[in-house]
């Protein structure tokens, strides 16, 4: 019986894993549950799951938090704040993390979990772009042992042989592929890009997922967060992972092997066959996927991605390429210009300006501490955010 910390139970992540749990009572217990700011869904997810604790990201929120589970009858302990999703995270009554809150928010407590030796199931991957060194330390001092359930990374995973320890060379790996659908304007000629609206780029063709990875995704940032993560989590130079555009997001990712062999992962486009994979691993489960039918699917299309109309791509290439700080202001700048976009203070390819214009303001060395971090973070949103009103003032 595994003993669960679900981070971002309320959002498209959560609610996959808790439909594979709620498929296996007899393997899983939810120990603990939090959210960002939503008090009656993580309400609601507390009366159906029992958790001993449940923890709301926004500290005005815990009063409300506290009444919700009052008034349905819960001795469910309430706490609310940074520091009690990490408490969370690190809890000795859970052994596994699913560590699912998006953005910079998730950080602190993926490095709990880490630092406490828990199984952590990553879905959050900017907590490996902005600290990716903090957190494999963390994981070494502690013990513990990351899944990736990123589907791309999660199919790279399955694709690399039993025991693989971050070595492609030892394990004869030539290169990575991550596939990427292309988003909403994969096919858009590039004067319309400007006039892009947040209902049309959150309007993923093939996923149901959160506005923020949404406009990532229509950017092509997400596909360039997910190189650098791919770097830290197999140990893979930027020049041996490759982006391909998969239309039909059938094809997850690919493993090209050394003497020309690609071994690749498909099935349909459900978080659940991921998060099941992670939950039970080594073993396999019943994640409740409809089986990929693939003389229905037809064609499986492959093409380059287009770096001309979507530069976040490559900047996050020249973030890797940097090292240090540079991803952690990459994401920084993305988050502060993606929020300014689904706030219409923003044109959609101002979001590739104010990053680009993050990474050429002076950075420290290397940061040592999440503190120091944090503290670089903070500063990158300010210069982000002084783009942001010129940019958008300008359009």
């Amino acid at each position: 019986m595994r003993r669960l910390c679900i981070l971002g139970a309320t959002g498209s992540i959560g609610a996959s894993a808790l439909d594979v749990v709620a498929r296996h009572p007899d393997r899983y217990a939810v120990h603990a549950l939090a959210g960002g700011h939503r008090v009656e869904p993580l309400a609601d997810l507390c009366q159906r799951f029992r958790p001993q604790r449940a923890a709301i990201a926004d500290p005005a929120a815990l009063d409300g938090l506290a009444a919700a589970l009052r008034e349905r009858g819960l001795s469910t302990e309430a706490s609310a704040g940074p520091a009690a999703l990490a408490g969370l995270a690190a809890d000795p009554g859970c052994d596994t993390v699913v560590a699912a809150i998006v953005g910079a928010a998730g950080l602190a407590s993926s490095l709990a979990a880490a630092e406490a030796g828990k199984r952590l199931l990553l879905a959050n991957k900017e907590a490996v772009v902005m600290a990716g060194e903090l957190l494999f330390e963390a994981l070494a001092r502690g013990g513990g042992e990351l899944l990736p359930v990123d589907s791309e990374h999660n199919a790279i995973f399955q694709c690399l042989p039993p025991g693989f320890d971050r070595d492609l060379d030892a394990a004869g790996v030539a290169r990575l592929i991550l596939t990427a659908s292309g988003g909403p304007f994969r096919d858009w000629p590039a004067a319309d890009l400007a006039a892009v609206t947040p209902e049309q780029a959150c309007a993923h063709p093939n996923w149901a997922m959160g506005r923020k990875i949404s406009v990532d995704s229509a950017t092509l940032m997400n596909k360039g967060l997910e190189v650098i993560e791919a770097h830290w989590l197999f140990g893979a130079p930027g020049d041996r992972i490759e982006v391909l555009v998969h239309p039909q997001s059938l094809v997850h990712s690919l493993v090209e092997y050394r003497d020309g062999s690609l071994l690749a992962q498909l099935g349909s486009p459900d978080m659940r066959t991921v998060l099941a994979h992670g939950l039970a691993w080594p073993e396999r489960i019943a994640a409740g996927v409809e089986p990929l039918d693939l003389v229905r699917a037809g064609r499986l299309e492959f093409q380059a991605p287009d770096r001309q109309r979507f530069p976040c791509l490559d900047l996050a290439y020249q973030a890797l390429r940097a090292g240090g700080p540079a991803p952690c202001a990459l994401n920084a700048a993305n988050e502060v210009a993606v929020a300014a976009f689904l706030e219409r203070r923003l044109p959609f390819t101002g979001i590739a300006a104010v990053v680009e214009q993050a990474l050429a303001a002076d950075r420290p060395g290397r940061i040592q501490d999440l503190d120091s971090i944090l503290a670089y973070d903070a500063a990158v949103r300010r210069t982000a955010s002084a783009a942001v009103g010129r940019l958008g003032a300008a359009a």
